[in-house]
């Protein structure tokens, strides 16, 4: 299947939900062709977290420089959620950090696009090495600790986990380091699509409620549709409000989304989360996207 990846252009300002809306289609049509081509990845999380994406780098909530990736008063994001990064990927191409015709390379051989980003690859926007589920947290609360309290800067720092990454013993032990040192400058994401690779959380290891187990960790909590672009940006809004504010209080914002969002055939299907399009399958999540 010949795919040709388009570039749009990029503003990092806010906009209306519709030009949203066109930008996180756009990455959907990306993270389909990238997978398709690759022949492996995960489809069902990057589709589903791509309106998270959209708002966090296309409406002004970071601030970056796609000339200069690693310019040192950059915001810094995580995905701990390593197996997500075609999202990633489709999102920093699209906002210019590299060339899109690059997608194509997804998990090739020495290729800057692995199956888990990889910060010794040099792709810029990528901060850290991730993928081991539950640690890229704690490494972002690294981040904010040494911003806030080392550096004294006005940086922030953002960090995407899996709802199933809550099963993990070392994401709590990383909230509560970020309550204790007053992480302002920390925002937590968390893509709640309910599906993990065996099934449902609550098949698997039921973590809810997971707003109040937030709240309970010190984290001013957010719950939002990850699908509904003035509610994400109303709850980037609380998380700029506390590091601008100086709160001493970092912020936790839960996105309730669908596994798959946007193709019928994958929509809240837990199945799809480690397993790329055929072909076919490629045809007709292009057509509906």
């Amino acid at each position: 299947m010949n795919v040709e990846f388009e570039q749009i252009s990029f503003e990092n300002k806010r906009k209306s939900s519709e030009e949203l809306s066109v930008i996180a289609r756009e990455i959907r049509r990306d993270i389909i062709k990238m997978l398709v081509t690759a022949g492996s990845g995960h489809s069902g999380g990057p589709l589903g977290s791509s309106d998270i994406f959209t708002t966090l780098y296309f409406n002004g909530n970071m601030d970056f420089d796609i000339h200069n990736p690693f310019y040192e008063h950059r915001d810094r994001f995580v995905l701990s959620a390593g197996h997500m990064c075609p999202v990633l990927y489709a999102t920093l191409a699209n906002a210019g950090m590299f060339p899109k015709a690059e997608l194509a390379t997804l998990r090739k051989y020495n290729t800057r696009l692995q199956g888990h980003p990889g910060r010794d690859m040099g792709l810029p926007g990528i901060e850290t090495s991730s993928g081991s589920l539950g640690q890229g947290i704690s490494i972002a609360v690294g981040m904010a600790m040494s911003d806030k309290l080392l550096d004294k800067t006005e940086k922030k720092v953002y960090c995407l986990t899996g709802d199933g990454e809550l099963q993990e013993g070392s994401i709590w032990e990383a909230a509560m380091s970020a309550y204790h040192f007053k992480l302002d400058n920390f925002c937590w994401i968390i893509d709640n699509n309910d599906c993990q690779i065996d099934g449902r959380l609550k098949d698997v290891m039921d973590v809810y409620p997971i707003d109040e187990k937030c709240r309970a960790f010190g984290f001013d909590t957010v719950v939002c549709d990850g699908h509904n672009f003035e509610e994400l940006q109303a709850a980037f809004d609380v998380f700029l409000n506390n590091q601008k504010n100086k709160t001493g209080r970092p912020t936790a914002i839960i996105a309730k989304t669908f596994m798959g969002h946007g193709v019928s055939f994958m929509e809240d299907s837990y199945k799809w989360h480690g397993m790329p399009p055929n072909e076919t399958q490629a045809i007709q999540a292009l057509e509906e996207l």
